[in-house]
């Protein structure tokens, strides 16, 4: 836990903007894009090596927040995970991380083409409050399976075959949202050793029994990316192109260990 005050950074990319709108509100705004990644990003976790990771359960995230449009282009979310995917030798002060199994407890949100269909009975685009882990991998191993895997995926002959293995090493549990993006909402979410609930407005909307050991980092972001992972289309990432700005603003953020008090966002 941060024993010393909560500490976020601000990340952005393509001409992203973190930028305060008012008191304790932030607005994470992307510009028009017709090529190149568009990111807008606040978390606590760019400097940590991943086993210091800030949090572990019991824990409570609780922030209001909305989009600026009710379909926006790309993806957004809140919640904790763990960085899986970057890699960093340590330069110019990142942290030195390996590529690592993934786990998140999040709000996400993506749009079409956005199709990541890791719960079967779920729909691979759209609003959802979700949990993931996947089956533990050593580091060494993860990234030449990736390597090997994206390629593969592309072949109409192995797709449904490397697709399948991917899903079956991936543990989700997610629940579609049907709200409003661009209207204010309450978000809460409880992670505790072997339970996390999600609340919307004061209601629950889901709770799972998987396992997220931790430790995690927090993360709120909009960008213009997508990913694929469906069997009929197999396994690929790409960028959407922006014809008008777009934006999430987030207010009243604060994270808090439930053994400790709460850790508010200030500017």
């Amino acid at each position: 836990m941060h024993k010393e005050g909560w500490q976020w950074e601000a990340c952005v990319s393509g001409g992203g903007a973190v930028r305060r709108v008012g008191p304790g509100r932030w607005s994470l705004q992307l510009p028009p894009a017709s090529q190149g990644y568009a990111l807008a990003q606040i978390d606590d976790y760019r400097s940590c090596p991943r086993g210091w990771l800030p949090w572990r359960p019991p824990v409570r995230l609780s922030l209001r927040a909305r989009a600026s449009c009710p379909n926006p282009r790309g993806t957004l979310g809140f919640g904790f995970w763990n960085d899986p995917f970057a890699l960093r030798l340590g330069q110019a002060g990142a942290a030195r991380r390996l590529p690592a199994p993934p786990q998140a407890i999040w709000f996400f949100y993506g749009s079409p083409p956005h199709d990541l269909r890791l719960a079967s009975e779920i729909a691979g685009h759209g609003w959802k409050a979700a949990a993931l882990r996947m089956r533990s991998i050593p580091s060494v191993l993860l990234m030449p399976a990736m390597l090997i895997g994206f390629p593969l995926s592309r072949l109409p002959i192995l797709r449904r075959f490397v697709v399948g293995a991917a899903q079956r090493l991936i543990l989700a549990k997610e629940e579609p949202l049907d709200l409003h993006l661009d209207a204010w909402h309450s978000y809460t979410i409880e992670w505790r050793p072997g339970r996390t609930e999600f609340f919307v407005d004061g209601r629950r909307v889901l709770r799972t029994d998987l396992e997220l050991p931790g430790p995690l980092g927090f993360v709120t972001w909009i960008d213009n990316q997508y990913a694929v992972l469906a069997p009929e289309k197999g396994v690929r990432f790409g960028l959407i192109p922006l014809d008008a700005p777009q934006s999430l603003e987030v207010e009243g953020l604060a994270i808090q260990s439930l053994d400790m008090p709460p850790k508010s966002l200030t500017p």
